[in-house]
């Protein structure tokens, strides 16, 4: 395990998620350390002192602890199903579209699922402010199934990329804050979207549960 990349990573951060998402698909081999958010190993606060997940420390002693980077340093060294953009176009839509994501919907999301964190009676308003960013994956997925007329559609195009996994964990946390109102909405598309990475043997084993890691005592 010496040799290995070692990711430190916490089973239900969607940032952690979609680095898994990622490392699996590439099928790099790298040591899996669960922490918990509140008892941060120390090597994994000397390696990023941020102490935010994930976290992945290479051989080289080159350390990655952003998520986006995690998913690229991946996908660079074996990209098997074609999630990487394949053109200039594409790719500027992937960055603008991840930056949507990580910034404005995040936040809402934030004060939606933890209103009281933010001092606000309750999530509602940023509820409607983050569907406002769902009709847009919406409209993008409802493009795609016209442009390419196939039964499942998908944020990246033709088939689940690296967009789509940037994007669905989070989707997931925020239709899992109330999935009966996320259901009821007129986004058809983009609920068969999230049901079926849900339902994914993706999904499923990335989010297998992992014994915490403890540092070796000395």
């Amino acid at each position: 395990m010496a040799d290995l990349p070692i990711l430190y990573s916490f089973r239900r951060c969607p940032y952690a998620m979609r680095a898994r998402l990622a490392l699996r698909v590439s099928g790099v081999a790298y040591e899996h350390r669960e922490v918990a958010l509140k008892a941060k190993p120390a090597p994994m606060l000397a390696a990023s002192p941020k102490g935010t997940v994930p976290v992945l420390c290479l051989p080289s002693g080159e350390v990655l602890d952003e998520s986006v980077d995690i998913m690229y340093w991946a996908l660079q060294h074996n990209d098997p199903q074609g999630w990487l953009p394949s053109s200039p176009e594409a790719q500027a839509l992937v960055d603008g579209s991840i930056a949507l994501n990580d910034g404005e919907f995040k936040a809402h999301l934030d004060r939606y699922k933890y209103p009281q964190r933010f001092g606000l009676e309750n999530g509602l308003q940023h509820r409607a402010l983050g569907a406002k960013v769902l009709m847009q994956w919406a409209l993008m997925l409802e493009a795609n199934h016209q442009t390419h007329s196939q039964m499942q559609a998908y944020l990246a195009g033709l088939q689940w990329g690296l967009l789509d996994a940037c994007v669905a964990p989070f989707v997931r946390q925020f239709a899992r804050t109330d999935r009966q109102w996320f259901d009821a909405q007129p986004w058809t598309l983009l609920s068969q979207w999230l049901t079926a990475f849900e339902n994914s043997e993706a999904f499923v084993d990335v989010m297998a549960k992992h014994a915490l890691w403890a540092a070796p005592e000395a």
